[in-house]
């Protein structure tokens, strides 16, 4: 009984480790921008600064001079390691300028070796930077 209740305790302190990591403000940067086809294959490479900075509710994504806001509709959080182990996935509407917004989805990845994050708007229009800074914003 008691290690069942220890167990327990265990898993609420982790998860609510995790669910933490996603309501801060993040800013996360990359010097390299990977445009993919569908099957990972990538069409083309630029180096440009891009910059993302999200917490729960909101995300702007700046890359090179263009900038662009948006509202996270859904987040999930799962790291053993902020920012080296684990996984971030949400869900975004984005202000892409002239009146248009889209739908995209954002994979932040972690596997002790390297973060990339993974732009998705449709399956035709993917997007993969390797992220080398992280900061955390109050």
């Amino acid at each position: 009984m008691k290690k069942t209740v220890l167990i327990l305790l265990l898993a609420v302190i982790a998860g609510t480790g995790s669910y933490a990591q996603c309501n801060k403000r993040s800013v996360l940067t990359a010097s390299t921008t990977e445009y993919l086809k569908s099957d990972g294959e990538i069409i083309k490479t630029v180096d440009e600064l891009t910059t993302i900075e999200f917490d729960s509710k909101t995300i702007t994504l700046k890359p090179g001079d263009q900038v662009m806001n948006g509202t996270v509709e859904f987040i999930s959080c799962d790291w053993k390691t902020p920012y080296k182990e684990g996984k971030t996935v949400f869900k975004a509407k984005i202000d892409a300028g002239e009146g248009q917004t889209m739908q995209i989805m954002i994979t932040i990845e972690g596997n002790g070796r390297y973060v990339t994050l993974h732009f998705e708007e449709s399956a035709d229009k993917r997007i993969r930077l390797t992220l080398d800074k992280f900061e955390e914003r109050k």
